[in-house]
């Protein structure tokens, strides 16, 4: 990430310079936040998973984010499609019950599973490197310095500048730590 930081650190800048950067640092994490992977990746994201067990399309979208270390969430749009394309290949079988269908394997689906490559591997084996979680943090405090810098008080904005050049300093000392 790019970011500049002002000239004279988060304390030379006035309410209009603290909602202008903190609007930047929001974009540069939304961009980061939203990690997007292929349709590919969806449909052999689709085709792991139900080699393993029947599931319907929630529950498909739930496990690729909770194996993704919650770095993809696909969503219905691409799921969805996904499914009846790997049911028109015949693939996949949908069975309906409750008003739910369920989707498992074909014998073809499952040859087919066979070849597949998980896209979430790395974020199975390297755990630490699953930084889903930061970018979101990073969104949610700058959206709330952003509203603090809209519509907070001269003293409010002040105090909001002192919280931000704490947090900028632990999160230094975490890098530095062994």
């Amino acid at each position: 990430m790019s970011t500049s930081f002002p000239a004279g650190g988060f304390g030379a800048m006035n309410a209009d310079g603290v909602f202008q950067f903190m609007d930047q640092l929001r974009s540069n994490f939304e961009r980061r936040a939203g990690s997007r992977m292929g349709r590919g990746d969806v449909r052999t994201a689709v085709l792991a998973l139900l080699a393993e067990q029947p599931m319907h399309g929630y529950q498909i979208i739930r496990e690729i984010e909770q194996r993704s270390g919650g770095s993809w969430k696909p969503s219905a749009g691409s799921v969805y499609p996904a499914l009846q394309l790997l049911a028109d290949e015949e693939l996949i079988a949908a069975e309906e019950s409750n008003g739910r269908k369920t989707y498992s394997l074909t014998e073809a689906g499952r040859e087919a599973a066979e070849d597949a490559e998980v896209p979430w591997t790395e974020h199975e084996t390297e755990p630490s490197r699953s930084h889903g979680a930061l970018p979101k943090a990073g969104l949610e405090l700058a959206q709330a310095a952003s509203q603090v810098g809209r519509s907070g008080t001269p003293e409010q904005v002040e105090e909001a500048v002192t919280v931000l050049n704490d947090a900028r300093r632990r999160l230094y000392a975490i890098l530095s730590q062994e």
